[in-house]
């Protein structure tokens, strides 16, 4: 099964207030996506911090502006993910990504795996997921919108879970 990553910016964290998602996006080592998400009525009493502006450089006039409909992401999403195994960083993923099922009128379309569950599935250790994480920050410097975060665990994940070269072998003399 092919894995895919997936990763959402959100108005706030949750924890600052009511959040929502503002842009989702999804990755292999080798593509990515994203979308902007146009906020709905309801999401404008809903909290935006300067804070995670800052991070994220995407202003509420700009996901107002050319934010698509939270239906049209989701559907091109699913479109999109397949039958594709979805992985995140982030347990705030499933609650971004619910938040926009629930706009759109619709149930999640897939389950959410934690990178963390990959790891101990394949038994990586700490050392080699430690070595993955910076290749993949060499390898995608820009960070803190949802393609660039997405591909960035999908690199991740494939040093991290890439097999082991086999040892080699001596040549008999």
């Amino acid at each position: 099964m092919t894995i895919m990553t997936i990763d959402f910016e959100a108005s706030c964290l949750p924890r600052h207030g009511r959040s929502f998602p503002i842009e989702v996006g999804i990755a292999t080592p080798v593509m990515s996506r994203s979308w902007l998400i146009r906020p709905t009525d309801e999401w404008l009493g809903w909290d935006w911090t300067a804070e995670a502006e800052a991070l994220h450089n995407l202003t509420r006039d700009r996901v107002l502006r050319e934010g698509l409909p939270a239906a049209q992401v989701l559907a091109e999403l699913a479109q999109t993910v397949g039958n594709c195994r979805l992985v995140s960083d982030s347990s705030l993923d499933r609650y971004w990504l619910d938040r926009l099922a629930e706009a759109a009128g619709k149930p999640a379309p897939f389950a959410i795996d934690h990178a963390g569950s990959l790891f101990d599935e394949a038994g990586t250790s700490s050392a080699t997921v430690a070595a993955a994480i910076a290749r993949a920050s060499a390898q995608v410097s820009a960070r803190h919108r949802a393609s660039a975060d997405a591909l960035w665990l999908a690199h991740v994940l494939d040093h991290a879970l890439a097999p082991e070269p086999a040892p080699m072998m001596e040549a008999a003399q």
